[in-house]
């Protein structure tokens, strides 16, 4: 039970994260100066401008953060459809944070390139080993 709640509220944390970069997207502050995610998107700034990207990234990352509490609320709960409901924001996340992603390797965390370690760490724990 304990392990179920610490990982349930670590979700939640992961899914607040999101809202982190939705204020940097939306441009309400810079989560560190200079930093200009998700300005600069290999697949979408030359596509559909910068600022129609930032909201695009900003409708994701609501998305995302609100997929994650409601899969750490279908755990605490022990709901039967949590590993769905937290599969989908993991999904979610990591298409968002590769898509937005600027095409460099340089300062990755500030691409998102954590989050994408903590999603892919999530999915092998929810699904390969069934875990909690």
């Amino acid at each position: 039970m304990l392990i179920k709640t610490i990982f349930g509220i670590f979700l939640v944390l992961h899914g607040l994260v999101h809202l982190l970069y939705l204020g940097q997207s939306a441009r309400f502050f810079e989560l560190q100066p200079g930093m200009t995610w998700p300005a600069g998107s290999w697949a979408f700034s030359k596509l559909i401008g910068d600022k129609a990207a930032r909201t695009l990234a900003s409708i994701l990352c609501i998305l995302a953060a609100l997929g994650f509490v409601i899969g750490a609320v279908g755990l605490l709960s022990s709901q039967s459809w949590w590993r769905m409901a937290v599969v989908v924001p993991v999904v979610l996340s990591t298409v968002l944070y590769i898509l937005f992603w600027n095409g460099h390797l340089q300062h990755l965390d500030n691409q998102g390139g954590v989050g994408v370690l903590l999603d892919v760490a999530i999915l092998i724990a929810v699904l390969a080993f069934r875990w909690p």
